[in-house]
């Protein structure tokens, strides 16, 4: 078992291996964790660790009225996780490379960061400034017949791409646009489909790229059905989703 420690930074999504995150990092505790991070040589990977939060606040209330304003100032890297941070998170995460950490004169930073592999979370430690995490890689397995069904699903992906365009009234990604390797795609089209937490997490946490096109073939078709049946649908409430505020 090959295990890893690296800073923990909690979302209230689910990051895929191979997918662009943007973060606009202004809370102290993640502030700390990318002015380390800058510690590292610019020729080596800036690595820390997605995990998406299962129960708690992706940002802590830091003063009166922010957010709640009944709710008294939190403090310390696990502010807003409870007693035992382990607990408010998926099991699942994401290693996160930093190609792009640019301090603004505020403190705060604009980072630019790509999913790169699973790990599974074993460990949360709240000792220092930031979280930090001891994690296991997880292998990615192709499963039986990943090639057949990835050929199925980036079909099914493009009839769900017809219907959400009439519905927006504008035009998305193009099918030759797409990739054809199963383990892309999975994770291709579990990040572009339009799905609530849990179900982005349970498509993270697969076993294998098989088990995961399975399980989108069947969210493609019933999805497809869904818009195919709600036309007048605003392009607001289709591409309504989760903004991290960190």
């Amino acid at each position: 078992m090959t295990t890893v420690r690296l800073p923990l930074f909690p979302l209230n999504s689910v990051l895929f291996p191979g997918l662009v995150l943007p973060l606009n990092v202004f809370e102290e505790r993640y502030r700390a964790m990318m002015r380390e991070l800058l510690k590292t040589p610019e020729d080596e990977s800036r690595r820390f660790a997605v995990v998406a939060i299962r129960d708690g606040l992706e940002v802590a209330t830091s003063s009166p009225g922010m957010p709640d304003p009944t709710a008294v100032p939190e403090r310390g890297p696990a502010a807003g996780f409870g007693a035992d941070p382990i607990k408010a998170f998926h099991g699942t995460g994401c290693v996160a490379d930093a190609a792009t950490i640019r301090e603004r004169e505020d403190g705060t930073f604009e980072v630019l960061a790509t999913g790169t592999r699973r790990v599974r979370l074993l460990s949360v430690d709240a000792s220092g400034p930031f979280l930090t995490a001891e994690l296991e890689e997880l292998p990615e397995e192709p499963g039986e017949g990943a090639g057949a069904l990835a050929e199925g699903v980036l079909r099914a992906f493009r009839q769900y791409q017809k219907r959400l365009a009439g519905a927006r009234e504008r035009s998305l990604t193009t099918g030759s646009e797409l990739p054809d390797e199963p383990s892309v795609v999975s994770y291709l089209v579990a990040a572009a489909m339009m799905l609530d937490t849990p179900t982005r997490q349970r498509l993270l946490q697969a076993p294998d790229s098989a088990s995961r096109l399975r399980d989108e073939l069947k969210l493609l078709r019933s999805e497809t059905s869904i818009i195919r049946n709600l036309p007048s649908l605003p392009a607001s409430e289709l591409t309504r989703g989760p903004t991290s505020l960190n």
